[in-house]
């Protein structure tokens, strides 16, 4: 009895662990829907006709994420016309920090002109199911007969700080391979960024 109790107690620990960690390149990705700050809910079955979509968990706070602000923009601006839009999620807890707050976020969106969806993760239940732990922290997706999987996870590009330094813009990247219908060369780097702020 007692190794029946030990071997189910195993198994829940490894699926928990198998959990956490999160979707992998390869990974079909599970539906969510989330309260964008137009007050309105968005799910990622609203783009089932886009060729796929970029997944950004970032936030107010943040400096990585501030620094990103302008390039993710520039990338829905750039990106969104041809299949594939950003959509920005933020995970953090306001209880933590309240410049991360739902307000807040109308607020920094009004203010920088985001042309993209800024969701609320506010139950904290879609940044671990992509394994999200940075902020900024991306994963594209692409989209196949309305299946999204994940083609790339990651950073951005290779400077936190200065888009005039950028060597490497991974994201771009991978999305200009997925538009001439080829899969993505990079397909991981590090997410470099601030940690997820959860109550957990």
């Amino acid at each position: 009895m007692k190794k029946i109790v030990l071997i189910i107690s195993l198994l829940i620990s490894l699926s928990t662990f198998l959990y956490s960690q999160g979707y992998n390149v390869g990974d079909e990705v599970a539906g969510f829907s989330l309260m964008n700050i137009d007050d309105t809910k968005v799910s990622l079955s609203d783009y089932s006709a886009q060729k796929g979509v970029v997944v950004i968990f970032t936030c107010n706070h943040c400096p990585y994420s501030v620094a990103y602000e302008d390039r993710i923009i520039a990338l829905d601006q750039k990106y969104k016309s041809k299949g594939y839009p950003v959509v920005a999620i933020n995970p953090n807890d306001p209880e933590l920090y309240p410049a991360d707050s739902f307000d807040a976020m109308k607020a920094r969106a009004k203010e920088k002109g985001f042309s993209f969806p800024y969701l609320f993760d506010e139950e904290q239940s879609v940044y671990p199911v992509f394994g999200a732990t940075k902020t900024p922290h991306v994963y594209l997706l692409n989209n196949t007969s309305g299946k999204f999987s994940v083609e790339y996870i990651g950073a951005i590009d290779d400077n936190t700080q200065d888009a005039s330094k950028v060597s490497e813009s991974y994201l771009s990247n991978a999305i200009e391979a997925l538009l001439k219908g080829e899969k993505p060369k990079v397909t991981l780097t590090k997410a470099i960024g601030c940690s997820i702020k959860t109550k957990k």
